[in-house]
């Protein structure tokens, strides 16, 4: 028996899918290189935006075809999709689940019980994607309730995992030879509220620093009103903890800010990344946008622009708003035209062009670590470096999955290129 898993939407997902995939392994399943191989097809599906939620429907009516080919093929449809329209799409799959209740798949799969349905789903042994770089999830579940998300929704609150499981799966990792960790969840920078024994993420941080051996840790996604101090001095102190920070902002109006109900203003927002790139003068800083938010107007829009030229990303995810059910932003009128927002979203890409391409150029003729993760020898090889830039470089030796040095030779906006140095 093979399975084939789809993935949608954030690194979470991601995470959530090599459990996903770790069960399934676990009950005798193999991997299929595709879905028309496979016995069952798995969807780790994803409702921050409705063009996410369209994939899956597309998804869904080409497996439909599928399966009239091979009637014995089972779908399953899991996360965050599964958790909000469970009524919606039950006809259209033979399970339809939460991550939180992954064990129902072994049920359908082998009618036995895998887990006691009491179980933390994140107890699950994962089957990571890579063999040199793993997602390892902290928590899950979110308690912000920003107006335009969903997330709280198809998650529900936060869960963070006790620190004792987070090091030991991470140790693991590394004693397996892995050489990035990627620590993730909604809102790391909150880590730890829910845990009986009081520890925060900058404290968490100096666990995973202190594991013996020569590793990268990157994390997503941190909120701007839980970004403090001691966490943005945590970043700058480990040696093994990147000079990355994803931070979304949203917007650059107040107005529209309060709305969204994000809990900090533009001026906070400026004045963190003033200390952080204080602390880290060689961080690289990326961020979340969208535009279009139900009444936003030109002029509050143009407070974006100005604040995406002063602050100058490396690195940023726009958006243009869509309704999402059951968000507080979802009963305003979506009055901002597609086209508008279309034309708002080119504004953005057009200014983070050049200050991305700004930032790398700063790089050119410097010699940077970079862990290679696509290509083989003889080829072009790619890889990231510490700050999350992409190298692309030649060489004949097998360096799949190594930390290597090269020299910078050309930057783009998007990307770097550069020679291999050893």
């Amino acid at each position: 028996m093979k399975y084939f898993i789809q993935t949608y939407g954030c690194q979470m997902n991601k995470s959530d899918s090599e459990r996903i995939a770790g069960m399934l392994k676990s009950l005798g399943y193999k991997k299929a290189s595709s879905e028309c191989k496979a016995d069952l097809v798995v969807l780790n599906t994803c409702v921050v935006r409705q063009s996410a939620e369209n994939r899956v429907y597309g998804k869904l009516k080409n497996l439909e075809k599928l399966k009239v080919q091979n009637p014995k093929l089972k779908v399953a449809v899991i996360g965050c999709m599964a958790s909000l329209y469970s009524e919606k799409i039950k006809d259209k799959a033979d399970l339809v689940s939460s991550i939180e209740e992954l064990p129902k798949l072994s049920q359908l799969l082998k009618n036995i019980e895998y887990l006691n349905p009491e179980s933390d789903y994140l107890h699950i042994q994962p089957s990571y994607g890579s063999k040199f770089h793993a997602y390892v999830p902290i928590m899950t579940g979110c308690n912000n309730f920003c107006s335009y998300c969903v997330v709280p929704y198809a998650r529900g609150k936060e869960r963070s995992r006790p620190a004792k499981e987070i090091i030991k799966e991470v140790t693991n990792l590394i004693k397996k030879g892995y050489k990035a960790i990627t620590l993730v969840g909604q809102n790391v920078n909150s880590y730890g509220h829910n845990l009986d024994k009081e520890i925060n993420f900058a404290q968490l941080l100096k666990k995973v620093n202190n594991i013996a051996s020569d590793f990268w840790v990157w994390f997503v996604t941190s909120h701007p009103k839980d970004m403090s101090d001691e966490l943005i001095k945590a970043i700058a102190e480990y040696e093994k903890v990147c000079p990355y920070v994803h931070l979304p902002v949203q917007s650059g109006n107040n107005v529209i800010l309060k709305a969204m109900n994000r809990g900090y203003t533009r001026e906070h927002y400026v004045h963190l990344v003033e200390k952080i790139r204080k602390e880290i003068p060689e961080v690289a800083l990326s961020t979340d946008i969208i535009v279009g938010f139900p009444g936003e107007t030109k002029k509050q829009f143009q407070d974006t622009v100005n604040l995406f030229k002063k602050v100058k990303f490396d690195m940023a995810y726009i958006a243009q708003y869509s309704p999402r059910p059951k968000t507080a932003a979802y009963k305003l009128k979506d009055n901002v035209s597609p086209g508008e927002k279309k034309k708002r979203e080119k504004i953005l890409t057009d200014i983070l062009k050049e200050t991305a391409l700004e930032h790398n150029k700063k790089l050119v003729e410097k010699i940077v670590e970079i862990l290679v993760e696509t290509g083989k020898r003889g080829s072009t090889l790619m890889g990231k470096t510490k700050s999350l830039k992409t190298v692309k470089f030649e060489s004949e030796k097998h360096l799949l999955g190594q930390i290597v040095k090269v020299k910078i030779t050309q930057a783009m906006s998007w990307g770097l290129k550069g020679k291999y140095v050893k």
